[in-house]
């Protein structure tokens, strides 16, 4: 930064810039530097703002315009590489946050339904020029994949193989979304699919794109479900799930599925076993949600399941997210009347934190596939 930069902020004297300065330095990111992970500083009270609120106060100090970046997914890359969230104090709403995660249940029933209305009842029009043809919201699959169309269909064909599709069977959609993978499975491996979603929106766009097709699409809470499926498939859901009620969703597997079943959990993990809850994701993305261990994920199948495969692709989701921030830019044009500036900002931020997080490996994807204990076990395809 130069000396003519730092004389117009006033932060020559500034000791909250010299606390984050010294910090981001040790991940190689300058303020108002010349690199596009470099952050540009606009108010010279973003640097107290950030040590004193957090991850809370960086994101929404992004979203009040106080500092940019040309790259936050290279910005967010090597602040999480270098492990600098854990620096970060910690708010006392944050600490209140995890207090009630552990002494309460966030995702009862009753609340269940709150990232439903809050996130994915945003609009279908936004998911609609952000996502593939298929509307999948979750991890594509890049392997031979050149585009994000081509990625999303090869995951679709993936979870099927792996489920060993067969015409005729029924398939369980726990967290079914816009209803992509239950009509890909119907359409392509004529199974009968009933898929549930907490989403008035999702039910709705689903109901119209399954149309025709042996597919039933509900709205309400898995915990509700009572009928024996040859599969069962859940993608993107577990998350919203929480650890207190891990135990039920399993219990809730387990007596849905048949005995010779098959049952394939897709979902973002963590690699720490902990409560803790990004604040910023937490409050303007997905309210009470909760990354996965593989601890709990084991705790809690282990007395209902065989684990046949376990299968990581999460440096897939870098790609599938910035692909995504590409189309929502495409797509901004139309959507900046509905949506506004703020918005833009808060969608690019989730994004690209998001890619830059999954790039630095400090979260997770997981495809684990569980059966009641199959004779002469499973052989999945990846």
């Amino acid at each position: 930064m130069s000396s003519s930069c730092i004389e117009e902020l006033g932060l020559e004297e500034n000791h909250w810039y010299r606390i984050v300065h010294e910090m981001l330095q040790v991940a190689g990111v300058e303020v108002n530097g010349s690199h596009p992970w470099d952050i540009q500083v606009k108010n010279p009270d973003f640097f107290r703002r950030v040590l004193q609120e957090g991850s809370l106060g960086l994101g929404e100090s992004y979203m009040d315009g106080w500092w940019e970046c040309e790259r936050l997914d290279m910005f967010f890359h090597r602040v999480l590489k270098h492990k600098l969230d854990q620096q970060l104090p910690r708010h006392f709403k944050d600490t209140l946050r995890i207090a009630a995660a552990r002494l309460t249940n966030l995702q009862s029933k009753k609340r269940a339904w709150i990232v439903g209305k809050e996130h994915y009842d945003l609009g279908n029009d936004l998911f609609s020029f952000m996502l593939d043809s298929h509307l999948q919201y979750s991890c594509g699959y890049w392997k031979q994949a050149k585009t994000l169309e081509e990625a999303q269909q090869a995951k679709l064909k993936m979870i099927c193989e792996k489920l060993q599709l067969q015409p005729g069977m029924s398939l369980l959609d726990i967290g079914c979304g816009w209803g992509g993978l239950a009509a890909f499975a119907a359409r392509h491996y004529h199974v009968r699919v009933v898929g549930v979603t907490i989403s008035a929106e999702q039910q709705k766009l689903a109901q119209q794109r399954c149309e025709g097709l042996d597919v039933t699409i509900l709205l309400q809470d898995y915990r509700d479900l009572a009928q024996k499926f040859d599969r069962i498939v859940s993608v993107g859901m577990f998350e919203h799930v929480g650890p207190k009620n891990y135990a039920t969703y399993f219990d809730v597997a387990d007596r849905n599925l048949k005995q010779d079943g098959i049952f394939l959990l897709h979902t973002i993990g963590t690699i720490k076993t902990d409560m803790n809850v990004d604040p910023w994701i937490d409050k303007y993305i997905f309210p009470n949600g909760c990354l996965p261990s593989i601890r709990q994920i084991a705790d809690a199948s282990e007395p209902h399941f065989v684990m046949e495969d376990w299968h990581n692709f999460g440096a897939d989701y870098d790609t599938t997210l910035m692909a995504w921030y590409q189309r929502f830019l495409e797509a901004w044009p139309q959507l900046a009347e509905d949506y506004g500036e703020r918005f833009k900002r808060m969608f690019s931020y989730y994004l690209n934190a998001c890619a830059g997080a999954f790039r630095a490996r400090d979260i997770q994807l997981w495809q684990v596939v569980f059966s009641h204990g199959i004779e002469g076990g499973l052989r999945v395809p990846h």
